[in-house]
């Protein structure tokens, strides 16, 4: 049986910790958030692979389009064995998405919700506007 969080299981839980609650209300709707471990833990995974500059630098070359290992090696300055490991780690985190045309196998980002968090952590590194060939 799980322990739903209510106010009052708020306040006899508060009751009981060694510090004094100044925003009961804010501390309960917190708490109803972190209720959900797994989504928690998802959160960290998420992160955790974010947190490698070798794989942040392979999804930042990937939002300018569709790319193959060699191309994202190119980009990067990092050698390929490198970057195929890393786009592993992003495929089985499910960041990145790929296809196969003939022998060559191009990479893509997985999911848009990825290409705005990208933006939003690093909006310097993810300015699309940066960089343009000239025609």
């Amino acid at each position: 049986m799980t322990n739903k969080l209510t106010l009052i299981n708020l306040q006899d839980e508060l009751e009981e910790t060694f510090c004094e609650c100044m925003h009961p209300e804010a501390v309960y709707h917190a708490k109803l958030h972190l209720e959900d471990e797994d989504a928690i833990m998802n959160a960290a995974d998420l992160f955790s692979v974010l947190g490698d500059t070798t794989r942040l630098r392979v999804l930042v070359s990937l939002l300018h389009g569709e790319m193959c290992v060699t191309d994202i090696a190119v980009a990067t300055g990092v050698n390929r064995t490198t970057i195929s490991h890393q786009l592993r780690v992003l495929r089985r985190n499910n960041m990145v998405a790929s296809r196969r045309d003939g022998k060559a196998i191009y990479y893509t980002i997985a999911d848009e919700t990825l290409t705005h968090l990208l933006e939003l952590v690093a909006p310097g590194v993810c300015d699309l506007g940066k960089g343009t060939l000239a025609q």
